[in-house]
């Protein structure tokens, strides 16, 4: 089946562009200092996953990473439309019909693409005002929200007639995303009391970067859960 394939090549790059793009604006910053105009902009000695010095909008928001940043987050959000679209019709093709969440997948995945084109066009942009500066975050918690309910619902789908799958997907991985869904959103819970509260900066760092892999580490399985198209008949 077509989409399936679709699937399977996009969601890789849905992985690989965004963590690509984190990483190279991370590395630019605290090792290529001569490229920044603004000496201010440059980071020394961090390893943000771990230590927490940055957050990802820090290294990506100034020139010229942002050069790197905008444009891969935009095409994220081009691919991750086309992913949730495209899982809608292997629901109908692999079930033989519509399944009462597909609505959900399409509303939140969507939107959680939406939300990422916002945040990224307004990260940069400087205004002093605190409604402005709640908007950004809140565009930001909101794409974070739509995504992971998005993927909740997508795998409790496919493990519903996980048994009509099995000739599309090795389980396995499945298994794994259920795993990671699971574990984000206990990780969300927990962290709720976290992030509202002020300080802890250099932990909410570190949470931000971390939760942002495994987040897009989802369509890294998605990739590895599909077999190859001339595996399967359909």
């Amino acid at each position: 089946m077509d989409k399936i394939k679709t699937v399977k090549s996009i969601s890789i790059w849905i992985f690989l562009v965004p963590f690509l793009a984190i990483n190279t604006c991370l590395i630019l910053v605290t090792q290529f200092h001569s490229l920044f105009p603004n000496p201010v902009d440059v980071i020394h000695n961090t390893i943000p996953y771990i230590d927490g010095k940055a957050s990802i909008s820090r290294t990506a928001r100034v020139f010229p990473t942002y050069l790197i940043f905008k444009p891969a987050m935009f095409l994220t959000s081009f691919f991750l439309i086309k992913y949730w679209l495209a899982n809608r019709e292997i629901i109908r093709f692999v079930n033989m019909q519509d399944h009462k969440y597909s609505k959900y997948i399409v509303f939140f995945g969507v939107s959680s693409a939406i939300f990422l084109i916002i945040h990224s066009i307004f990260l940069g942009i400087k205004f002093d005002y605190a409604a402005y500066k709640l908007f950004r975050r809140v565009v930001l918690l909101l794409f974070i929200i739509f995504e992971l309910v998005a993927q909740t619902y997508l795998v409790i789908i496919f493990y519903s007639f996980r048994d009509k799958l099995l000739n599309y997907i090795n389980p396995i991985y499945l298994k794994l995303k259920l795993f990671l869904v699971s574990l984000l959103i206990i990780v969300a819970v927990i962290s709720i009391p976290l992030v509202s509260l002020p300080g802890n900066t250099y932990l909410k760092h570190a949470l931000e970067w971390d939760y942002f892999v495994a987040i897009i580490s989802f369509y890294l399985l998605t990739h590895f859960m599909w077999r190859n198209p001339h595996s399967h008949t359909g």
